[in-house]
């Protein structure tokens, strides 16, 4: 159960995550082979942050930015899930992230695509123990196959310091696998008679009269 975490910014409306590794476990959802992350200095690297709740401060492995302080983080899932909060564990220093903005099912983005309205934006607070859950908005990820995670600065906002990210845990739902989709929308794509019937006599009745 999550519950209110105090802090000295204004409007805070972040919880505290606690130690359910169930309810964290959208990783093993994740399209790992596929996920990508734009301006990381090492390729791959990415790859290993989604990663076990219980895994969530080994500092062996993180992402830093190259040439600059930006992020881009494209998250396919293997099929549909529902995203509830969102962790991120930063060093605890002016290289941890200041803030990020979410989009939903845009898979492939770029820097370009970013200056789109996102679905929502989070200010963050540095978080080196992955103790601070940030709730999304239920109505617009209850239904998520891609997440693009867009950093575009950190708390020093100066392209020499790299933007530093350890671990992104996701808590939510999976509803349905991709091979399960195809067969639903299938299914929903065939016309089905009893859906279209008309009642014949009635019908004759009404145009002779």
């Amino acid at each position: 159960m999550a519950f209110r975490h105090n802090c000295n910014k204004e409007n805070c409306d972040h919880q505290s995550a606690n130690d359910q590794s169930e309810e964290w476990n959208l990783f093993c959802k994740i399209d790992l082979e596929n996920v990508q992350c734009l301006n990381e200095e090492t390729d791959g690297s990415c790859k290993k942050i989604f990663r076990s709740w219980e895994d969530r401060l080994i500092r062996e492995h993180c992402v830093k930015s190259d040439v600059d302080q930006e992020l881009l983080f494209n998250i396919p899932f293997a099929g549909t899930v529902k995203i509830k909060s969102i962790v991120l564990i930063g060093e605890n220093n002016e290289s941890h992230p200041f803030n990020m903005k979410l989009f939903k099912n845009k898979p492939f983005m770029t820097f370009d695509d970013v200056r789109t309205e996102c679905d929502q934006e989070i200010e963050l607070v540095k978080d080196p123990e992955g103790i601070v859950a940030y709730p999304l908005k239920m109505v617009k990820f209850s239904s998520v196959s891609h997440l693009s995670i867009y950093i575009p600065r950190n708390y020093a906002n100066d392209d020499d310091v790299q933007t530093t990210v350890y671990y992104i845990g996701l808590k939510g739902e999976f509803l349905a696998g991709l091979r399960q989709q195809v067969v639903i929308t299938s299914y929903e794509a065939k016309p089905n008679p009893a859906d279209h019937k008309t009642n014949i006599t009635e019908s004759f009745f009404q145009n002779v009269s």
